[in-house]
């Protein structure tokens, strides 16, 4: 083992408005440094080419810890693209000499001659599904993946599905270089759970939840379609409630939902606050989440932490996060969907099954166990030759 380590590490996207990338590296820096007293820790505010937040230099996270320091890579973020797309000669000088850079945000840099690289492999759906995403999108994220196929000296997936896929597209890529890390739920962090507050009017047990960004791999339009057959087939008439920040390729939800003569059923939130999330998953008769891909799922094991009854895909890394405690759907199905509205509304029994295996599925992952394996990579890589090195 190294004697000590000076780790940079890429907060990038811990501001506001925190997405799926963002509160892995947001839950996994306060595990690492919390558990991490012995080796020092770089916080890079900006880090990339492509993700934008004109205010990360205020609003990302902030460790008062002595082993704990932030660097910038430029006084604003124009200035910080120029430095990542081609780093100076003395660049690694710039980020504090770091023996290890931990990628978070699909940017992997290039050209580091000292320092290893450790990527974050969040999903690869932008490469099997690229109809779901943006052309941008697709750039952003198939530049950083083939970077890091060709120079990252390790690879943490969030999932195993992730690291297969990665490894089917990417097949000369060493395996033993990239490994399964799962993450878990962030509210572990926040003493928000038992002090949070009804969230617009609506009533404990009384609706059914999704969460997440609005894009066209949520397959929200399906559920939808799902969900007003079903309130035409029941008399308890409970609203379905989308919390979640605008995406892409989704502008007219609201148009369908007209169409569907939803407009009171239907409820559009928008992005929440952790405290409402937290009231919202507790709360929920039921949580749907029939995604057409996932790269983790963070919104399932959030909502079984907090005891939801969930029903979501049987597709890629869904059942590996639900395992045995989740109704599962063919997300392409919307009579499938239909069903399994039907189903947890109908059988009681099953609603609090579904409850009691959540809270116990969700045990299974950690941020303490996740920044333990994380720690124990940076000590493997800084054993292992630099990746372009393995072969000469």
């Amino acid at each position: 083992m190294i004697d000590k380590m000076k780790i940079g590490f890429d907060i990038s996207q811990t501001g506001n408005n925190k997405a799926g990338c963002g509160y892995f590296a947001d839950s996994l820096i306060l595990a690492l440094t919390s558990m991490d007293d012995r080796n020092s820790y770089i916080l890079y505010p900006h880090f990339g080419d492509s993700f934008c937040d004109p205010d990360a230099v205020h609003i990302t996270r902030k460790i008062n810890k002595p082993n704990v320091s932030r660097k910038l890579t430029g006084k604003n973020f124009q200035e910080s693209i120029v430095f990542w797309n081609k780093l100076p000669s003395h660049g690694e000088d710039l980020l504090g000499n770091p023996d290890i850079i931990h990628s978070n945000n699909y940017f992997c840099p290039r050209g580091l001659t000292r320092a290893r690289i450790v990527y974050t492999l969040h999903d690869l759906s932008f490469i099997e599904h690229p109809e779901l995403t943006t052309e941008q999108n697709r750039c952003v994220g198939f530049e950083g993946v083939f970077n890091a196929a060709v120079s990252a000296d390790f690879i943490i997936s969030v999932s195993a599905h992730s690291r297969k896929m990665f490894l089917e597209i990417f097949p000369h890529y060493p395996p033993q270089r990239i490994r399964v890390v799962h993450e878990a739920s962030r509210f572990v962090y926040q003493n928000i759970i038992n002090q949070s507050k009804p969230v617009k009017n609506l009533k404990p047990s009384e609706f059914w939840l999704t969460v997440g960004t609005l894009e066209p791999r949520k397959n929200l339009r399906r559920l939808i379609k799902s969900f007003a057959r079903f309130r035409n087939e029941i008399t308890v008439k409970f609203p379905l409630v989308l919390a979640g920040g605008r995406g892409w390729l989704e502008d007219n939800l609201e148009g369908l939902i007209r169409d569907l003569s939803l407009s009171d059923a239907v409820q559009l939130l928008g992005y929440l606050s952790d405290e409402e999330l937290c009231w919202l998953y507790q709360n929920c008769f039921g949580f749907i989440y029939p995604s057409l891909y996932e790269g983790f799922g963070l919104p399932v094991l959030e909502a079984m932490e907090l005891g939801a009854a969930v029903i979501t895909s049987n597709t890629t890394s869904l059942p590996e996060v639900a395992g045995n405690a989740a109704h599962f759907v063919n997300p392409y199905n919307e009579q499938d969907i239909n069903m399994a509205f039907h189903k947890l509304f109908t059988d009681k029994n099953y609603r609090l099954l579904l409850k009691r295996r959540a809270i116990i599925q969700a045990k299974k992952f950690s941020w303490n166990r996740c920044a333990s394996e994380v720690y124990n990579i940076y000590n493997q890589v800084m054993n292992m030759p630099k990746y372009r090195d393995e072969s000469s």
